[in-house]
């Protein structure tokens, strides 16, 4: 059986971190993008845990402030300190949250691509387009040649994971703002 941490211990294990109220409400919003997602594909999907998608999201940037000083790859700081709290799972979602190892069209939507695309969807603590977003990492990070062709490849495989979750879906990717909105959001809890 799985080992997931329930809402109180993730918020625990944020305090421990001494995470930023800026990241906190970064991650709360992933969180609820990806709770949404789930639950929309869920009918199509039955085999995504939602309870997995949503503790990921809350957690995935768990050591992303140390890293603004360490320089470390935060989604590997991550993925060691959460995976040494008893949490694989999780862990091996927060490892791929900025970049997944495979994409791919074929194959149900899963837990790792939907905390993935849900993270490229909230600049700071708001739902923008993906473009939005990817320009605003572009800006950010690819000031060198290598950050760049990185940035230009997350782009690409991002339009294409869209392309993958929004297919079954009866809204399309510019309306999830209004759709979530909309709707009653469960917490990790009720998942």
């Amino acid at each position: 059986m799985m080992n997931l941490p329930d809402q109180k211990e993730c918020y625990r294990i944020m305090a421990r971190m001494t995470m930023p109220d800026h990241i906190k409400d970064h991650c709360r919003m992933v969180c609820r993008v990806a709770s949404f997602l789930g639950c929309s594909l869920q009918p199509i999907y039955p085999g995504i845990n939602l309870r997995l998608a949503a503790v990921s999201a809350l957690l995935h940037d768990i050591t992303k402030f140390q890293s603004f000083s360490t320089g470390e790859m935060h989604s590997e700081t991550g993925k060691t300190l959460i995976q040494n709290m008893g949490y694989p799972e999780v862990a091996d979602i927060i490892r791929q949250h900025v970049i997944l190892d495979r994409y791919t069209l074929g194959g149900p939507v899963t837990e790792v691509e939907i905390v993935n695309y849900s993270d490229k969807r909230i600049l700071h603590d708001r739902i923008v387009s993906l473009d939005e977003r990817l320009t605003y990492i572009q800006e950010k990070y690819g000031d060198d040649r290598a950050m760049a062709l990185r940035v230009d490849m997350m782009w690409k495989n991002s339009k294409m994971l869209e392309d993958k979750i929004f297919r079954h879906l009866n809204f399309s990717p510019r309306a999830l703002g209004e759709q979530i909105q909309a709707r009653v959001v469960p917490s990790v809890d009720k998942l």
